[in-house]
């Protein structure tokens, strides 16, 4: 019963959604310079398989990222879901400070309730819940396929925070450091 009456409330807002062009990443209109990040886990715009959702191990899914621009300091991952049904992007991780060294991170890198630092360097931010991890992907039933965007941004600076920043504030800070930005887009949806 539950599962029908979330469907039906997904079919009625199925046109409700942000976009594209409300991703940070279109938002920015920032060059690639060469930046590419990409998953072995799905294709620029193919499907996000299971293991990486609510219906799966919500495990945080493999990135990889090549191209890091001469000059950047630091790195910062913004996820998006483009077709949530509010008027803005739905915010699944937020990072910062990765290190430029780095060249990706591995499944299950990122968990869901991370609040220190990563062995890997780099720090996490809040997501729309106001909690610092990773919000698997878990679109409304009914509402139709879901665009989830991993966007890389290039910074000439390493941001300060006193408390793990939103997608907001971490934007604000590094504003007049980006060099440059990417992204891979995984769909998902749930009939």
């Amino acid at each position: 019963m539950a599962n029908e009456w979330a469907r039906k409330v997904g079919q009625m807002l199925r046109n409700v959604r942000p976009g594209l062009g409300a991703l940070a990443t279109s938002r920015l209109e920032l060059p690639r310079a060469g930046l590419t990040i990409t998953s072995p886990a799905f294709d620029d715009g193919g499907t996000i398989p299971d293991r990486y959702t609510q219906d799966g191990e919500a495990l945080f899914p493999p990135l990889e990222w090549h191209g890091v621009p001469a000059g950047t300091k630091s790195l910062a991952l913004i996820i998006e879901d483009a077709d949530a049904p509010f008027p803005r992007p739905l915010v699944h991780a937020v990072l910062h400070s990765i290190p430029p060294g780095l060249s990706g991170i591995q499944e299950g890198g990122l968990s869901m309730k991370q609040v220190r630092q990563s062995p890997l360097g780099f720090k996490v931010g809040r997501n729309s819940m106001a909690r610092p991890g990773w919000m698997a992907p878990s679109p409304v039933p009914g509402h139709g396929p879901h665009r989830y965007a991993f966007q890389l941004f290039a910074a000439d600076a390493v941001p300060s925070f006193q408390s793990p920043p939103g997608r907001g504030q971490l934007l604000r800070t590094l504003k007049g450091n980006l060099l440059a930005a990417a992204r891979v887009i995984g769909v998902y949806q749930r009939i």
